[in-house]
């Protein structure tokens, strides 16, 4: 694996996204995460998992700058890969916590609502969110489900029409995180939570988890290639396109 690295801790494992300080998704680490995710749902050793990134990111999002640089077909190759793997790991019926240990925008976020439990590093300056909106990327119907379910129709509605970016403590009093606690005791806090799930019976767990979340499954297009149909047909928008290419020059420059 050349964006993650895998830690066994007896029953469950460790995920950790490393790409990068910012741990921006691209085609390579959404077809690692896709991989791994598979693989430890099949691994009957392994009874949950904790997705983790580095200190101060879990994840910035997509990797624009890369993207932007795709022609149609990958383009669309690429949107149809990330809505599987989110479709992949929403259906995950294992426990499954994220350890975010700082930024978590957009495609961070995308990763992060699709787990159980969501324990977050306090800070004023970690900011997380489905802000497509307000970078020009169509959101799909599963992620405004998917918002729904934790933080209530009203919320979400609001906060993805707006593209907002909420702090740690506007996300912990929607409900979209569990808790806040120190960068350095994000996953110490997510493993401890981890261990609780591994003392009940796992049938009973994998049951129940499959029932809570009947009814967000049930309104889900399970169909990838439609889902984000949209965003990829979207991105070619001239007035799209000419953003974009600000945005990549003005990064590259900050860059150098």
């Amino acid at each position: 694996m050349k964006t993650l690295e895998i830690t066994y801790k007896g029953d469950y494992a460790i995920v950790q996204m490393n790409r990068g300080k910012v741990n921006a998704i691209n085609a390579e680490m959404v077809n690692e995460l896709s991989t791994t995710f598979r693989d430890l749902e099949e691994n009957v050793a392994v009874n949950g998992v904790i997705l983790t990134g580095q200190p101060h990111y879990f994840s910035a999002g997509l990797d624009l700058i890369e993207l932007y640089q795709y022609d149609k077909e990958q383009i669309t190759h690429f949107f149809t890969i990330f809505g599987a793997l989110y479709l992949q790991l929403v259906q995950f019926k294992k426990p499954f916590i994220s350890a975010i240990t700082g930024h978590s925008p957009a495609g961070g976020c995308v990763l992060a609502v699709a787990s159980d439990n969501r324990y977050m590093a306090e800070g004023d300056k970690y900011v997380i969110g489905l802000n497509e909106v307000a970078v020009n990327i169509q959101i799909s119907q599963n992620l405004t489900e998917a918002y729904a379910f934790w933080m209530g129709d009203g919320l979400a509605s609001r906060f993805i029409l707006e593209g907002k970016l909420l702090s740690g403590k506007e996300a912990l009093a929607a409900g979209l995180v569990d808790e806040l606690v120190p960068l350095e005791n994000v996953l110490e806090r997510a493993e401890k939570q981890m261990k609780i799930y591994m003392r009940a019976d796992q049938e009973i767990l994998i049951n129940t988890k499959a029932k809570l979340r009947k009814h967000l499954l049930d309104k889900l297009d399970l169909n990838a290639e439609t889902s984000l149909k949209e965003a990829s047909e979207l991105w070619w928008k001239p007035e799209i396109r000419a953003k974009m290419k600000a945005y990549v020059e003005s990064f590259s420059s900050n860059k150098k």
